[in-house]
């Protein structure tokens, strides 16, 4: 595919080097020459200095021959502008655009273009904002969880958890799970990361005590296996404060009101008024979240789980660190610098999200071949799950109509599931694969994603990645 990505921020550089890592034409463009100096000395990808809406810097990139054009810089005006430049110079297949203001978000109508000839023309419209409290939404569903991922539209999901020291499954294999949990309840471990290492998850495989568990299964039965591969059961966040009132901290508090106690911290006495207008019984604070006072005044020891959401990665991980310090049971921190995140991850906070790969993680299967229904990044992007759906015949694929464990496999795979006609079926050995069936799968190496997407879709020659 030949791909124009606007902007080589977080997001863009993301997009660049996995796009070029599977061999597609990639384009870049930046007014930030050193930024894109940075990215062509390590990736096979062509750059482009100047403003991305500008129709002579877009009729550069060679447009006319571009299958998507993703609008990425820090800027929703640009984006959307060159969202609408492109069409009207090329009629450009697939644009997608980042757009962060609510102004625009709360008029959908806009890039609606059904309902609307006159619309701007964007095929998908991504909001960092939102993408970002949807994920620590789901995070609260299940506490202790650190990465939950929906699939089949939200029939199964992909749970990661730590596995506690004296946790019902620890030192037990992988093999005899299934006797310790409910006989209704089917799941399948599809990873386990020890030490950051990856090990694959066979059935003579021991679950150790700190072991990063990966594993997928019906929806209604994530909360029973969360809580047995914790130690004891997780007490939900009842009591939650969230440092920062922008965009991400008031929808969060705006959408957790309702059935839980929230705190809502802004140092921005105007940001705070008009918050306390709109909400109705979030408690709104005036004063800056890294004020140890202030936090011991609000009784910081009651709560159940802080959430640092400012636009500072630094006030983040500092009030993060006070939260956990002053006996907050679980701290989630906003912190899209990727070098901060090794550094601070399970020292003294619990889990550390970056809106930045989020929102890549959001947009890699419209770059996919074959029918990928999603992709979602895992560790970072050290691994990958994704939706796939089976095409063909059992005369011309090499997987429908064999049984899993008949089909030779890209090493560093796991088939998590299979889903038929609504129906979730847990992969096992003897489970047959049927054309158009969903399949989730677990990849720990990235770059064995073509391989898989060609198994499924036959038609897809090798050569296009």
């Amino acid at each position: 595919m030949n791909i124009v990505i606007l902007g080589a921020g977080q997001v863009g550089s993301s997009l660049a080097e996995l796009l070029a890592y599977e061999n597609h034409n990639v384009t870049v463009v930046d007014i930030d020459r050193l930024r894109l100096q940075r990215l062509q000395d390590r990736l096979d990808i062509r750059t482009i200095c100047g403003h991305a809406s500008h129709p002579d810097i877009l009729r550069q990139t060679g447009l006319e021959e571009a299958d998507m054009l993703i609008a990425a810089t820090q800027e929703d005006e640009t984006n959307i502008l060159a969202c609408q430049i492109a069409n009207i110079m090329h009629k450009t297949a697939t644009k997608i655009a980042r757009v962060r203001s609510k102004s625009y978000l709360d008029h959908p109508e806009l890039f609606d273009k059904e309902a609307s000839a006159g619309s701007v023309p964007i095929d998908v419209l991504i909001s960092p904002e939102s993408l970002v409290k949807d994920y620590i939404l789901q995070l609260i569903e299940y506490s202790g969880s650190l990465q939950v991922i929906d699939f089949a539209g939200g029939k199964v999901r992909l749970v990661a958890v730590r596995a506690d020291e004296n946790g019902l499954l620890v030192n037990k294999k992988i093999g005899e799970i299934k006797q310790h949990l409910p006989e209704h309840i089917k799941t399948r471990i599809v990873a386990i990361y020890r030490k950051n290492e990856i090990v694959m998850p066979t059935a003579d495989v021991v679950i150790k005590a700190d072991d990063e568990v990966f594993f997928l299964a019906q929806s209604k039965h994530i909360s029973t296996i969360v809580s047995d591969l914790r130690r004891r059961k997780v007490r939900p966040s009842r009591n939650i404060m969230i440092g920062g009132g922008g965009n991400i901290g008031f929808s969060l508090a705006q959408a957790l009101e309702k059935d839980h106690q929230v705190k809502l911290i802004d140092r921005s006495i105007q940001q705070a008024r008009q918050n306390a207008e709109i909400l109705d019984k979030t408690i709104i604070i005036h004063g800056d979240v890294s004020d140890k006072d202030l936090l011991l005044e609000e009784n910081i020891d009651e709560i159940d789980l802080f959430i640092a959401v400012t636009n500072n990665d630094e006030a983040n991980i500092i009030s993060g660190m006070l939260a956990k310090k002053l006996g907050v049971k679980r701290v989630i921190a906003l912190v899209n610098n990727q070098s901060y995140v090794e550094l601070i991850q399970r020292n003294s906070i619990d889990i550390a999200i970056s809106a930045d790969s989020i929102t890549t993680s959001h947009l890699l299967h419209y770059m996919r071949q074959g029918d990928t229904v999603k992709v979602a990044t895992l560790r970072r992007g050290a691994a990958e799950a994704m939706e796939v759906i089976a095409h063909g015949s059992e005369n011309s694929s090499d997987i429908i109509g064999k049984k899993i464990g008949d089909i030779s496999w890209p090493q560093d795979i796991t088939i998590g599931c299979l889903i038929r006609n609504g129906e979730v079926f847990i992969a096992h050995r003897n489970l047959v694969i049927e054309a158009e069936d969903h399949a989730i799968i677990f990849v720990s190496n990235p770059s064995s994603a073509t391989e898989v997407l060609t198994l499924f879709s036959p038609e897809i020659k090798k050569s296009w990645f």
